[in-house]
């Protein structure tokens, strides 16, 4: 037993010895086989790096040589550059030398012309027989004469041409002003009229034995004319505002549909407090457009009430904007306070909103309140002066007439002046058309201008100046205009062929 023991212990050993060679052996082999592969990728990197060196060396050539070329162009770049600033250097030495000639040339003159200035005075001297300083004191003599007389010729005539000039400075600057003011509207008529769905709500506003219809009238003073107007109701009172609250209250009653006593009470006071925050939005909007600030809150009420207001169809809120737009622009065209024209055009007629609570003119009235509420003298002034009720003082207050005439007074601006604007112009064209030899004639400039057409085979050069004074003189006979009139008398002939 313990013999086959030792037996396999030594077969073991045996078969141990002989994998082991072979192992070893194997890994020889490996080894070895490692190597070559080593030595081959070797050989295989140094190539691509010497392939690598090959290209990065051509770039660097390449790169270089155009750097040099570069370097050349730049090089003859400058060369060229010298070249042309030595020319220049040439040039303009060539000037410097011909102003130098030229200057030394320039002195010799002078020289040879004061030597001859010299000469000459002592000629005249010999042969006037008296000196310099006493022939320049008899010559200053004689024409401080002859100039004293221009003088006072020119200034005559100045004289004269400042009169007509201020005429004609004056239109241009009202002229200016009217041409800067766009209104929306010139003329605005307030029609009180509540439209209804139907004829039915009529007996509804009526009410039962009149009684709406009486509540209605006695809350707000106006009367309410129910006729037979399809679908209409009419408001009538002399008080804008009153009318403007009865329509509200009316317009709401007419979407409620409840029409009764106790509501009618309660719409015309929601409308009475509505009235009011409009009047004071209508105010603020006004001196907003204006540019007047720091009025009292009174004043914008005020104002806000002039929105209701009409004088002659214009509304007097948008003819206060107007005058203090105008007055303003006027203001800065004659260097005036103009903040001053504008706050006094705007407050100019607050006393239409009041005149029918206090007796009295508009003007006093509202200067009376411009008072009470702190508004400047000058304000006051102004105010109370724009219809000479007293005696204008200040260049604001007659300005603020002026502007106040020329808002109220420009074409279409009031219903009944339109008529005669109208009137008036035809009135000039039928007069200057009356004359023998006048073609045609034309009003423009709102009437102060006239331009006449002549027929040129009747009235020559000469007589067309005979025709404009006859024509003037005749307008200031017969007619009754603001301001001057401009006539202007052409005569055109033609001469027409055709080339064929």
């Amino acid at each position: 037993m313990v013999a086959g023991a030792a037996v396999d212990n030594f077969l073991l050993k045996k078969l141990g010895e002989k994998n082991f060679m072979k192992a070893r052996e194997e890994a020889d082999r490996i080894v070895e086989e490692a190597k070559k592969d080593a030595e081959a990728q070797k050989k295989e990197r140094l190539l691509e790096a010497k392939d690598e060196i090959f290209r990065e060396r051509a770039k660097m050539e390449k790169d270089r040589e155009e750097r040099r070329n570069e370097l050349q162009r730049l090089e003859r770049r400058i060369l060229q550059k010298e070249e042309n600033l030595d020319k220049k250097q040439e040039l303009f030495d060539k000037r410097e030398r011909g102003l130098t000639s030229k200057e030394q040339e320039l002195a010799r003159k002078k020289e040879q012309l004061t030597q001859l200035e010299s000469k000459q005075r002592q000629e005249l001297e010999k042969v006037a027989k008296m000196s310099t300083d006493e022939a320049r004191e008899l010559l200053l003599s004689k024409v401080e004469e002859e100039i004293q007389f221009e003088i006072a010729s020119r200034v005559k005539m100045m004289e004269e041409q400042v009169k007509e000039n201020a005429d004609l400075k004056a239109r241009r600057i009202i002229s200016t002003a009217i041409q800067k003011w766009a209104a929306d509207q010139v003329v605005e008529s307030t029609v009180s009229v509540v439209s209804l769905p139907n004829d039915e709500m009529k007996g509804r506003i009526i009410g039962r034995e009149g009684r709406n219809i009486r509540m209605l009238e006695s809350l707000t003073g106006v009367d309410l004319i129910i006729d037979d107007t399809p679908e209409a109701v009419i408001l009538s009172s002399f008080d804008p505002i009153r009318r403007e609250i009865a329509r509200m209250a009316l317009e709401k009653l007419i979407m409620d549909a409840r029409i009764h006593p106790a509501r009618i009470e309660e719409m015309v006071e929601k409308a009475r407090k509505e009235m009011e925050a409009r009047i004071w939005q209508e105010g603020e909007q006004a001196t907003f457009e204006a540019g007047v600030t720091g009025l009292h809150p009174e004043i914008i009420k005020i104002l806000g009430r002039l929105k209701f207001r009409t004088s002659y169809g214009q509304n007097v809120l948008s003819h206060s904007l107007e005058v203090s737009f105008l007055a303003g622009a006027i203001a800065a065209e004659l260097g005036t306070d103009i903040q001053l024209a504008k706050r006094a055009g705007l407050l100019h007629d607050i006393g239409k909103a009041i005149n029918t609570e206090v007796e009295g003119p508009h003007a006093l009235i509202g200067a009376k309140y411009a008072e009470k509420y702190h508004e400047s003298p000058e304000v006051i002034h102004a105010i109370s002066a724009h219809h000479e009720d007293e005696e204008q003082k200040t260049v604001e207050a007659c300005l603020i007439q002026a502007c106040d005439a020329l808002s109220a007074a420009r074409p279409g601006a009031r219903r009944e002046t339109l008529e005669a604007y109208i009137k008036r112009l035809e009135k000039l064209e039928k007069l200057a058309n009356s004359f023998e030899g006048v073609d045609k004639s034309y009003a423009i400039q709102a009437g102060r201008e006239i331009r006449i057409l002549v027929k040129p085979d009747q009235i020559d050069d000469v007589k067309s100046v005979k025709l404009a004074r006859d024509i003037v003189k005749q307008i200031e006979s017969e007619l009754d205009y603001p301001g001057q009139i401009k006539v202007t008398v052409i005569r055109e002939t033609r001469v027409v062929e055709f080339a064929k």
